[in-house]
């Protein structure tokens, strides 16, 4: 049920995203770190500008196929700009990306620092499935714990939404890679 009330309700909030954009203090990406970019849909017509003036050479997509196949680039198109596609795909609302998945990102995060290139990791809206990989991405490089990690976005992005299903995701995680539970 949650699957097919995400679809249905993905293009009215991305519309609304949009908006919020425009009539808010809500920008569409914000920088999280010399490597990280948390942020919305990476439409088409924003390409030049990731790759070019952001160093964007990876982008973790956590979005269903289905979200980003009328306005983003596909894995081709991305590979044509340069830029390696990671996708790791959630269902929109009511999803938590798994702890698989958690690893699989910051992984893929963390090679693109040993790099010295900026990884775009976005949802629809950059405030929960893709803050949840960029929250374990922060308690893997610094161990802090994930309401320490939380706390760190809010900081960047103050729209961020950590469901506690995701918080409870992340706990897992911390206690996975810095070995103690909170």
């Amino acid at each position: 049920m949650s699957a097919t009330l995400a679809r249905f309700l993905f293009y009215p909030t991305l519309a609304y995203n949009v908006l919020m954009e425009k009539v808010s203090s809500r920008r569409w990406f914000d920088r999280v770190d010399g490597t990280v970019i948390l942020g919305a849909l990476p439409f088409r017509s924003m390409t030049k500008q990731l790759v070019q003036e952001e160093n964007v050479r990876g982008v973790v997509t956590m979005n269903e196929t289905y979200e980003t196949k009328y306005f983003c680039n596909s894995a081709e198109e991305w590979q044509a700009a340069g830029v390696e596609q990671l996708r790791l795909s959630t269902v929109d609302i009511t999803g938590v990306p798994t702890l698989e998945n958690l690893h699989r990102g910051v992984e893929f995060t963390l090679q693109h620092r040993e790099q010295g290139t900026t990884v775009y990791v976005h949802c629809k809206a950059g405030r929960s499935r893709s803050a949840t990989v960029v929250a374990a991405y922060l308690i893997r490089l610094h161990c802090c714990t994930p309401e320490e990690a939380c706390e760190k976005l809010a900081s960047v992005r103050p729209h961020i939404l950590i469901r506690s299903a995701q918080l409870e995701m992340l706990r897992k995680y911390y206690t996975q890679v810095c070995g103690q539970s909170n």
